[in-house]
């Protein structure tokens, strides 16, 4: 059973999948980077100074504070501020998949689409040809 795991595990599918996996955590990490350092304040700046990470509606009367790490420390919060920027990580991860599988499918239609000339006969086999086209002839 183990000399099958091994077999399973070393198989390249799975190896590209385990390299997949680790390149798509460290995207994601990038990426919340890009929102929540780069696009998330401009948007804050554009808007006046809002600061969605921090937007929470309270579900207890006992929720007094101002900000949500304090605020969820005193009671039940819905954070919607956190929820509206995870959204905006989504649809801009999804984007950059959808670039990235669509310049892959882009250049895979162009390798199709371009002709492949034949390989050209080495010398040997063009004196072959030569030779069989002098004896076919009267």
């Amino acid at each position: 059973m183990l000399k099958e795991f091994r077999e399973f595990a070393v198989k390249g599918n799975v190896v590209d999948l385990a390299v997949g996996v680790i390149i798509g955590a460290a995207f994601g990490a990038i990426v919340t980077s890009l929102v929540g350092d780069v696009i998330m304040p401009l948007i804050g700046a554009i808007t006046g100074g809002l600061d969605f990470s921090n937007y929470f509606t309270p579900l207890s009367k006992a929720v007094t504070a101002t900000n949500l790490a304090d605020a969820k420390k005193q009671g039940a919060v819905l954070a919607w501020g956190s929820f509206l920027t995870l959204t905006i990580n989504f649809v801009i991860i999804a984007f950059v998949l959808f670039l990235v599988i669509r310049g892959i499918n882009t250049l895979k239609r162009k390798e199709e689409a371009a002709p492949s000339s034949p390989p050209k006969p080495s010398a040997e086999v063009e004196l072959l040809t030569e030779i069989r086209d002098l004896l076919r002839k009267p």
